[in-house]
């Protein structure tokens, strides 16, 4: 069932996304080489309950860490572990926080010092499917044309659109209906309206769209080990438009780059 949001309810999913977006700018700060993904994670934990909110990924499904920090070829889901980031790495840094009894939930990947370029491009893209996935939450609108808007943008790149993991609902759990895939056909899927809350991730790789559980039950590769983006937001429809609840701002203003999250114009 599809659990449509009061205008009130949406205001406090905003605050809970703010949470997330602020931890967010303070990994952000920390990210160079030879730092950890679990030194990342303590502060993060730290950070969200300075805020007064409770670390979202923390024991869901029993996973183990705050964040899930995915390296590389890495797509998402994976643990904090010790191994320093190191020169010309990526890091997709996906955050939860629980604050009035709602979800927070969004991701950004992360360049370590300097990149390919041909992985900069990988991560611009991602980032624009992102956007224009949001694009097509205006009510009458189908999730097909999300996820096809989606897909279209970033295959006309080269780029290989992971099936087996979605966007989803989000509010007073973690996962609520719909999913929301990155992949479909214009016209198809459960119909949007005013009230809906959605976190839409993009998860894009270098090359092919097919990947791989690891044996630790949780991270996610992709099948030729090439690299995988990843960027997340929580939006919700109001008014007849997309009204986004996360920024990267924080994020920004941590990298010193002089740039505006379309979020931070949302009303």
């Amino acid at each position: 069932m599809i659990h449509l949001k009061s205008r009130e309810e949406i205001e406090m999913m905003r605050e809970s996304a703010l949470v997330v977006s602020r931890t967010l700018g303070e990994v952000a700060k920390m990210i160079r080489p030879g730092v950890t993904p679990l030194e990342l994670d303590k502060r993060a934990d730290e950070y969200i309950r300075d805020q007064g909110a409770i670390p979202g990924f923390l024991g869901l499904y029993d996973f183990p860490n705050t964040l899930c920090t995915s390296v590389n070829e890495m797509v998402v889901h994976g643990i904090p572990n010790n191994r320093p980031l190191e020169e010309g790495d990526i890091i997709s840094v996906d955050c939860g926080a629980i604050l009035n009894g709602f979800y927070g939930d969004h991701a950004y990947t992360f360049e370590v010092g300097e990149v390919a370029a041909e992985t900069r491009r990988l991560l611009k893209v991602t980032k624009e499917c992102l956007y224009i996935g949001i694009e097509q939450m205006i009510p009458g609108n189908r999730l097909g044309d999300l996820g096809w808007a989606i897909q279209h943008h970033a295959e006309k790149h080269g780029y290989g659109v992971v099936r087996e993991l979605v966007g989803h609902g989000i509010g007073r759990e973690m996962h609520e209906e719909p999913q929301v895939p990155n992949y479909g056909r214009r016209g198809r899927g459960k119909k949007m309206e005013n009230g809906l809350v959605l976190a839409v991730e993009p998860m894009i790789n270098m090359g092919t769209h097919r990947v791989r559980q690891l044996k630790d039950g949780w991270s996610i590769i992709t099948g030729d080990k090439k690299p995988s983006a990843h960027f997340e937001h929580d939006i919700a429809i109001w008014d007849g438009k997309p009204m986004i609840l996360s920024t990267f701002d924080y994020i920004y203003d941590a990298l010193g780059l002089d740039i505006t999250d379309p979020a931070s114009l949302s009303s």
